[in-house]
């Protein structure tokens, strides 16, 4: 299956694209289990993770992702390079062609900057996160973690509680679930929903106590607390008591049914803790899956080739 040199959004992507990721997936999960997790899939390829904003789990899962393919690894951070003495993000792309480097992973607070990149490079380029706009490998493993519980994802009917507004991570969530036919279903409070997010085709509640029992997938976002200082809502202890997954309401959920949080969590604000550590939980799985699903990424776009 061809595929497109960059991978800059879910709302992109084709059903089958999205599948086709998946599938590749598998395989490198079975891949994670060997005692020596490592193919030489992409040897002698060199893939630069470029990060102009703060980031964790998603550098180091990439990172992880590409050295288990056997790719040469350069973790770029805005603090130490001469982004800080004002280089620009076209001066940056002229350094990586003269470094002949294959595939950029690149993290932005600026909504488009991926895009931009990929437009004046030749090298592949994954969007890592840009701005509000989308995360796409975040939703990708999402969906993988997802598909390994239910089997199909079509008529799976997912509830994305938190911080909509803001957040790529959803955003990226609602395009890639909709293209595999699951029911999506958003809550928050009315201050952090987006105005016409209803034409993504979601629907929309704002008392999530009426309607936690409905759904297979309860996924908590992070809340970020500049918004409440920014007025988004009146305190962390009521959008806890509203919106927060606690033990209580998570008894209430359907038998079988599984939380997520595309992390890092704020412990005692939207999850409490015994509840992100429960056996409802795949907080961790999906970290895991993380690394298969980046190394299925990379492989496709690096041009790697199914033995």
């Amino acid at each position: 299956m061809s595929h497109r040199k960059d991978l800059i959004g879910i709302e992109d992507l084709t059903a089958k694209e999205i599948i086709h990721y998946l599938d590749i997936a598998d395989r490198f999960a079975s891949v994670l289990e060997r005692p020596i997790p490592i193919v030489p899939t992409l040897r002698g390829k060199t893939i630069l993770t470029l990060f102009f904003e703060a980031s964790t789990r998603t550098q180091i899962s990439f990172s992880v992702a590409a050295k288990r393919l056997s790719a040469d690894v350069i973790n770029f951070s805005k603090t130490s390079s001469s982004v800080a003495k004002g280089e620009t993000i076209i001066d940056t792309a002229r350094n990586i062609e003269a470094m002949k480097i294959d595939g950029v992973v690149v993290r932005h607070s600026a909504p488009g900057a991926a895009k931009y990149l990929a437009e004046n490079i030749d090298a592949f380029v994954i969007n890592g996160g840009d701005g509000s706009h989308e995360h796409p490998t975040q939703a990708l493993l999402d969906i993988f973690t997802m598909r390994q519980h239910f089997k199909d994802i079509a008529g799976l009917k997912v509830l994305i509680v938190g911080d909509i507004l803001h957040s790529r991570v959803a955003r990226s969530n609602i395009f890639g679930l909709k293209k595999l036919n699951a029911q999506v279903t958003i809550c928050a409070p009315p201050t952090l929903i987006p105005i016409g997010i209803e034409s993504l085709g979601v629907n929309v509640h704002y008392n999530l106590d009426e309607i936690i029992d409905k759904y297979d997938v309860v996924m908590a976002l992070r809340i970020q607390l500049e918004r409440q200082e920014a007025g988004l809502f009146p305190s962390i202890r009521e959008y806890r008591n509203l919106y927060g997954l606690t033990r209580e309401r998570v008894k209430r959920m359907k038998t079988g049914g599984i939380i997520m949080h595309p992390g890092p969590t704020n412990r005692g604000v939207e999850i409490d803790p015994d509840v992100a550590d429960g056996d409802r939980s795949v907080i961790l799985t999906q970290v895991k899956n993380g690394v298969a699903l980046r190394m299925a990424v990379l492989f496709v776009h690096a041009g790697g080739k199914i033995e």
